[in-house]
């Protein structure tokens, strides 16, 4: 599995329909942090695959589903499910801790 790439057009579709657990990263590419997560979400992606869904949604090219989900900085991470957020993560986390806060919400 891979991290997939959501739009304002997909959102509804690729996190709020989807029967999982949905870990959405809300970043841009001038974002340093963001940049620093990426590879971490990766590796989360296969070690939970099956379980997680994780999925990075562009604030530059998609601004209404960040503006909807009132994000204020980046990278900021929401775990969703049901269509509802259950959690929310701002800033860069170590993978450890990444893999805690999403094994605390399966």
């Amino acid at each position: 599995m891979t991290v997939h790439a959501a739009t304002d057009t997909t959102f509804e579709t690729d996190v709020l329909n989807h029967e999982t657990l949905v870990l959405v990263d809300f970043w841009a590419e001038w974002c340093g942090p963001c940049r620093a997560i990426a590879p971490l979400l990766e590796e989360l992606s296969k070690e939970f695959e099956g379980r997680v869904k994780i999925v990075k949604v562009n604030i530059d090219e998609s601004p209404d589903v960040p503006v909807t989900h009132g994000v204020r900085s980046i990278p900021t991470l929401m775990l969703f499910k049901g269509g509802q957020v259950l959690e929310t993560q701002v800033g860069v986390l170590p993978k450890p801790a990444l893999a805690d806060w999403l094994n605390r919400s399966l």
